[in-house]
């Protein structure tokens, strides 16, 4: 048989041994070529070994292969072979070396299986996004625990600080919280023996009245001029300088809750509960309702950029955080809105709100709409509209259901201008009964009316709907031959316009000889009688009866 199939043969083994015969005769043929492999696979052996111990060191494999002077590796982590080099399955190894070499692979891959895998930056940063201060390059953080910042919450120069500044103080306040938890944990354990303050407590209390002295002594002319020209040179875009305002001490204070609010926020960022670099507020807490925002409402930049807002559900106001909320709570007399009760039916109420008289009330109630409303414009412009305010009540107050405003001399006859139903409210009727109380209104000012355009996709659906069981109710009470657009107009106070474009999507209006016919179509009335007999006797409904309203002078 031919030397050059043997080798074949041979080398086909799973196990790498091989037949005494064959091998004897290789032995004999190969002699030379079987040295210089075993001396090319010692060395590989070390190579390995050298590099699995420097991988456990080094998270580069290249920096490693590289140092080591070894070949390069493979996915699997093992040296890749060429008829140049050492061939593994080569005949002349004999059977302990290869076990031997395939122990070293094994122990090389099950050392890369066990090296901690490196992240990807874009896993923890998106270096698209930069931090809205001018002049900076998002490095750094506020915190000195994070190498990247993307808010101006986290931004060392809109602090008037540095990089390097922030990582030493953030080394020195991890050692005074060491030093306070170390003391606390004293204090617990002797706390049945000393109930009066220790010695080292009393000093520290003298030492911090001594430290706040002289903090309302007041700044001096070249410390003013300093802080004029820094406002004066970098506005609204860094903090205004802090230094001599208060006492060292107090202003430490300050820089530890800063951090410890940054860290939170980091925290949120990573979690995804906030936006990198973004202004748009994804949460709100409302009462005790925690609500998802739907679209982009102008706050102010420094609450705007918090991701999350808290707002008072009585008076408006929005805060930062929760802590400010339950303080604010605990001290708002506002258990309703401010204005006129003109309307009050069991749990419901409405209340009529001037824009002029209470300006912040109704900016905030459009802030708060504009979260879920998106064509609309008005924010703070609020004099000339009259607000109203459905409100159910409970123990605790009247909570927000959802408002309507609208203008107090409008020239088209706009009976709404805004309208909005809570989130936590939805589908639940009171978006026909704030249509409805609009129509109600202006069946009392003896007015024809409609609402403004455009109207969002959530109220022309709540707009079509309400228009059709209108209709359907009137043609189901109406008892004569003839019917015009112009009679239903003024007994229900719908546009003309609207009342056309709901009985040509019912297919109730079909031209004929000239004439414009309105269909009586039964099997919709008998289907919107069913449907009002499974709603049965619900108070989602308005009674005229409960209305206490004149409508305002001058309109």
């Amino acid at each position: 048989m031919p030397r050059r199939r043997q080798r074949h043969m041979a080398g086909s083994g799973s196990d790498g041994t091989e037949d005494s015969d064959s091998s004897a005769e290789r032995e004999q043929t190969n002699s030379s070529e079987s040295d210089g492999n075993i001396h090319k696979r010692q060395r590989l052996t070390r190579a390995s070994t050298r590099l699995s111990q420097s991988s456990q060191d080094t998270p580069d494999l290249k920096r490693a292969a590289d140092h080591d002077e070894s070949p390069p590796l493979t996915p699997t982590g093992n040296a890749p072979s060429s008829e140049s080099e050492l061939d593994i399955s080569s005949p002349n190894a004999s059977h302990d070396e290869s076990q031997a070499k395939d122990q070293g692979s094994r122990d090389l891959d099950k050392d890369l299986s066990h090296r901690p895998k490196r992240r990807r930056c874009h896993e923890t940063y998106n270096f698209n996004m930069k931090c809205p201060t001018p002049g900076c390059n998002s490095l750094g953080h506020l915190t000195g625990k994070h190498e990247r910042h993307f808010a101006v919450s986290g931004c060392p120069l809109y602090h008037n600080l540095s990089a390097d500044e922030c990582k030493v103080k953030a080394i020195s306040r991890e050692k005074q919280e060491e030093e306070i938890k170390v003391q606390e944990e004293t204090n617990s354990r002797h706390a049945t023996r000393h109930q009066i303050p220790t010695s080292k407590q009393s000093k520290y209390k003298e030492q911090v009245a001594e430290m706040r002295k002289g903090r309302n002594s007041g700044l001096q002319k070249e410390q003013k001029e300093k802080h004029m020209a820094h406002r004066q040179t970098h506005g609204n875009t860094r903090e205004p300088l802090l230094e001599n305002i208060t006492s060292d001490y107090d202003l430490e204070l300050f820089r530890k809750a800063q951090a410890r609010a940054s860290e939170d926020l980091e925290k949120l960022r990573i979690q995804g509960q906030i936006s990198e670099g973004s202004n748009m507020i994804k949460t709100i807490l409302f009462g005790r309702y925690e609500l998802d925002t739907w679209y982009h409402s102008p706050y102010p930049e420094e609450y705007a950029r918090l991701g999350r807002l808290y707002i008072c559900e009585f008076c408006l106001k929005y805060m930062k955080s929760q802590t400010i909320l339950r303080r604010h709570m605990a001290k708002c007399v506002w258990k309703h809105p401010p204005g006129d009760e003109v309307y009050r039916k069991g749990s419901i109420s409405v209340f009529e709100v001037d824009g002029k008289k209470n300006k912040i009330y109704c900016q905030n109630l459009c802030l708060l709409a504009k979260l879920f409303l998106d064509h609309k414009t008005l924010y703070y412009d609020v004099e000339p509209f009259l607000f109203y305010v459905m409100t159910e009540a409970d123990n605790t107050g009247c909570h927000l259901v959802g408002y309507f405003s609208k203008e107090k001399n409008s020239f088209l006859n706009y009976n709404v201008s805004c309208i909005l139903t809570m989130p936590q409210y939805m589908r639940q009727g009171f978006g026909k009964m704030l249509i409805d109380f609009s129509y109600l209104l202006s069946k009392v000012e003896e007015k024809v009316g409609s609402p403004e355009r455009p109207l969002s996709d959530l109220g022309l659906i709540s707009y079509r709907s309400y228009w059709k069981e209108v209709l359907l109710r009137y043609m189901c009470n109406f008892q004569g031959k003839e019917i015009s657009i112009k009679e239903i107009s003024q007994e229900t106070a719908v546009n003309p316009v609207d009342i056309v474009s709901t009985l040509q999507s019912l297919q109730m209006l079909k031209y004929w000889k000239g004439k414009h016919l309105v269909l009586k179509r039964q099997d919709l009335i008998d289907e919107w009688k069913a449907k009002e007999i499974k709603r049965g006797n619900s108070n989602k409904t308005i009674d005229p009866s409960s209305l206490k309203w004149t409508p305002p002078k001058g309109t």
